[in-house]
Order: C-alpha cells, then sequence, then structure tokens
C-alpha cells in the first residue's frame, strides 16, 4: 500500500507537514544515504542490491532486498536494524508509481506528499513526472494494516481533502485489511495492473494491484 496526495498548499503548509511528522525519516528529494551513519551505509549496501528487473516500473532503479542478497533466506531477527520494510517493493508503490509515470500530469508542476512511502519508489516516479515538490514520509510499517492507525489517517485524509482540495491517490493490490475498512466506500478505482511474476511469487501468489482515487 502507498499514498501519494497532490496539492496547492502554501510554503508554511509544508512547514506545518514537518512539525507534525518531526523525528520521522523525512526526505525532500535528497539522497538518503548521505544522512547514514557510514558502517550502517556500508552493510546496507553489502546486504541488498541496486535493480529495477521484476517490478511494474523497470526505469526506477532501487536499492532492495533480493533473493540474492543474504537477508532474503536468513532469519528476520538475524538483521540487526529494525524490520527493512523500506527494502521491499510493495504491488501497491508498484501500481501506484506505475500510474505515475504513465499519467505524468497527475503530478506535473504540483507538491507531492508520499505517505507510507517505504522504498521511495513513487516519490521517485512523481519526481520523474515533473513533480515541483516530494515530501516522502514512512513511520509505521503496517500503515492501513493497523486498524487504530488507518481510523486515524482515515479523518486526516478526510480533512485534507475537504480544506485543501487534495487529491489523494491509495495503490494497494486488495488486501483484506484494506478492502474491508470503511474508506474503501470512498474511493474509485482508476486502473489495476497486473503482477510481474516475480512480484506475485513474493507476496503469497497476489495477482494485480490498482489505483484508487479518494472522494469522501
Amino acid at each position: 500500500m502507498a499514498f501519494s496526495l497532490c496539492w496547492k498548499a502554501p510554503r508554511s503548509q509544508w512547514s506545518f507537514l514537518q512539525a507534525v511528522n518531526s523525528g520521522s525519516p523525512l526526505f525532500l528529494w535528497r539522497t538518503v544515504g548521505s544522512c547514514l551513519d557510514p558502517k550502517m551505509k556500508a552493510y546496507l549496501e553489502e546486504n541488498t542490491e541496486v535493480t529495477s528487473s521484476g517490478s511494474l516500473t523497470p526505469e526506477i532503479q532501487l536499492r532492495l532486498l533480493t533473493p540474492r542478497c543474504k537477508f532474503w533466506w536468513e532469519r528476520a531477527d538475524l538483521w540487526p536494524y529494525s524490520d527493512p520494510y523500506w527494502a521491499i517493493y510493495w504491488p501497491g508503490g508498484q501500481a501506484l508509481s506505475r500510474y505515475l509515470l504513465d499519467n505524468p500530469a497527475v503530478v506535473r508542476g504540483k507538491s507531492v506528499l508520499d505517505l507510507g512511502s517505504g522504498c521511495g519508489a513513487t516519490a521517485i516516479a512523481a519526481k520523474m513526472s515533473g513533480a515541483s515538490k516530494i515530501l516522502a514520509n514512512d513511520i509505521d510499517p503496517n500503515m492501513f494494516y493497523d486498524e487504530d492507525l488507518a481510523d486515524s489517517l482515515h479523518l486526516w485524509l478526510q480533512n485534507y481533502f475537504w480544506t485543501y482540495g487534495t487529491r489523494i491517490l491509495i495503490g494497494d493490490p486488495g488486501r483484506p485489511q484494506f478492502s474491508g475498512h470503511s474508506i474503501r466506500h470512498q474511493l474509485y478505482q482508476l486502473v489495476e495492473y497486473t503482477l510481474p511474476e516475480p512480484t506475485q511469487q513474493d507476496n503469497n501468489g497476489l495477482t494485480t494491484s490498482a489505483v484508487w482515487d479518494f472522494h469522501p
């Protein structure tokens, strides 16, 4: 699952968003690796791989965990840092990134918040499609898959939609936690993609992923 929010908020609105999310891993189109401890950076580079294969967006290269990486096969609790959810290109993010690349007018010249950014692919797709400003944010690996967080997020999204006219797009492959949430009744499907075979295999046989437009 991944979000992309496009809005025409004034610069002060960016400051508000940054203050709300202070303490979380934010970046405004810069190299995140430059902020890492050198030892951690070296460790991550050694145990991940830059790849563009097996996804809906071969135009985008990402540093990910792949079957050629040690920790793809090792037990997760042996990974010395927090769970590397960022190192997986999730199906929701793939669909949303593909949609932005195919429909650049959606973000061209706009400010974009990539909420639940994970590996950052949707933020990259927004940049490639001409977005003027990008804020990528990820503070919780569960997002819609945690009911309390999803409920709070639902109210926050509604507020932004009605207050600022924000356009809100959501990528999700049809996981039960998302499909069964009340927000589902306020969504309109824009497109559905067939996932590449490697992504299907890595996600317990999920075959498609869709992009939804939020209209409360």
